[in-house]
């Protein structure tokens, strides 16, 4: 990721449309937009739809939260019609970047992880990144076969958690 004065260049990737596992129009692209359309998204999540504390359980606090992914990270959304139903950001973090992915409870095991990461990986490549780091609780085992199936390999094994990487 660039810094200081430096700008990113823009990256001319139009949304790519697909079908997704329930006969569903989705559209994945980058994200330039506001918090409200994401925060909207986030208010779909039950306590059973967290990971590791996130996304917040206020509204509030998603709104914070995710006003801090979109300053320092590069966003790529899943749109079905006008409304986001997965969120994924890579998030600079110590010269690597950290891969944050979501979709909405109702719109899980459809494919839409499968595009939304491999376009935040393309985004991430496009901007230079070149080491993405992930982490995630042990017992989610649908969440490590999508990584895993998009070149991610545990990297460290603590408590409840593994660390997974890939080079870009």
């Amino acid at each position: 990721m660039t810094s200081g004065t430096d700008q990113r260049s823009p990256i001319e990737r139009p949304p790519s449309p697909f079908t997704d596992r329930a006969g569903r129009e989705i559209t994945v692209g980058e994200y330039d937009g506001g918090v409200e359309p994401l925060v909207e998204m986030y208010s779909h999540f039950d306590d059973d739809s967290r990971a590791q504390g996130l996304p917040p359980r206020q509204d509030t606090r998603t709104a914070t939260w995710l006003e801090g992914l979109l300053e320092d990270g590069l966003t790529v959304v899943a749109r079905h019609g006008e409304d986001i139903v997965g969120h994924s950001v890579l998030i600079p973090y110590d010269g690597t970047s950290e891969l944050a992915i979501f979709v909405r409870p109702e719109y899980q095991s459809a494919g839409i992880g499968t595009h939304l990461i491999r376009e935040l990986l393309a985004v991430g490549k496009a901007d230079g990144i070149d080491h993405v780091w992930l982490s995630v609780a042990r017992t989610n085992r649908i969440a490590m076969n999508l990584y895993k199936s998009a070149g991610f390999e545990i990297t460290m094994r603590e408590r409840g958690e593994y660390e997974m990487a890939r080079e870009l």
